[in-house]
């Protein structure tokens, strides 16, 4: 049975038996809520154990080097997870595009002095270790997942091509900047513009809830950013200031980390509106 099927019918099984009134009910919601939301972060949360995990065991005399393995370890979860069809093809290409996307940001980014990766490894392009682009791939392995877990609708949904240039003027920003005047500031307010009538519905259990869009991508990147904070501490990479002794990653991360994700959105976006629509449940907007 395909795991997706399979999972589907288990909660049906465990909602029939838990849920009993009202406040079962929501109590029910919350927590089906949360483990959709592990399972859309599964890609993530085992990079995240991965980091953490070769950072406190990993030999430090071992043939191979940790980077190296970690790159190994993100190929071989990528491969599980098409091969158990928790990912489609399609958000595979997608995933695809946001590594080659991710890697060549981050051989800019190092050679411009942004962080730096601390440890040796054969398995590298222009000094950025090959795990990296996976780490990237992460965030669009999330948002193609929870867009697809959560049955996401929208009302006022701006036009995808408003979209891509919102994109595009971002992913130009990461790089200009260092040249140039800074246009976050502008980017942000572009978003805002763009996103801010957007609701999204999401299906946590039986119902369709809704949460504005600009919200929803806002709590994503603060996840990020906590997520990086594990990432920094397990020395994957370091920023300036973080050579000696590890300390929190800065707040103004989270902005860019909210920035990148508007790209991924954007990336996931385009797939999602080439597909012919499914009929809505009784249950959606």
């Amino acid at each position: 049975m395909n795991p997706r099927h399979f999972l589907h019918a288990q909660h049906k099984a465990i909602r029939r038996w838990a849920v009993r009134g009202p406040w079962s009910g929501a109590l029910f919601e919350f927590i089906s809520f949360g483990i959709k939301q592990a399972w859309a972060c599964l890609f993530g949360g085992l990079m995240l154990a991965l980091l953490l995990g070769t950072f406190l065991w990993y030999p430090q005399d071992a043939a191979l080097a940790r980077y190296d393995f970690l790159t190994l370890a993100a190929l071989a979860i990528q491969i599980a997870m098409v091969a158990t069809r928790l990912e489609t093809w399609e958000e595979v290409r997608v995933i695809m595009v946001f590594h080659l996307v991710g890697t060549l940001m981050e051989i800019f980014k190092i050679h411009a002095g942004s962080w730096v990766y601390p440890e040796p490894s054969v398995l590298r392009i222009f000094d950025v270790p090959l795990f990296t682009g996976f780490m990237y791939a992460a965030v669009g392995s999330y948002i193609a997942r929870v867009w697809r877990i959560f049955e996401f609708r929208f009302d006022r949904f701006p036009p995808l091509w408003a979209q891509s240039l919102l994109a595009i003027a971002i992913y130009i920003n990461f790089f200009s900047h260092h040249y140039m005047p800074d246009a976050r500031n502008i980017l942000f307010a572009a978003t805002v513009l763009l996103y801010g009538t957007s609701v999204v519905w999401f299906r946590p259990d039986q119902a369709h809830r809704p949460l504005p869009l600009v919200i929803g991508l806002l709590l994503v990147a603060g996840f990020i950013w906590f997520a990086e904070n594990i990432a920094t501490f397990a020395r994957a990479w370091t920023y300036p200031g973080q050579e000696v002794s590890w300390h929190m990653v800065s707040l103004a991360k989270l902005g860019s980390w909210y920035l990148l994700m508007i790209i991924s959105f954007v990336l996931v976006a385009a797939v999602q509106y080439r597909r012919k629509p499914r009929p809505q449940t009784p249950e959606s907007p």
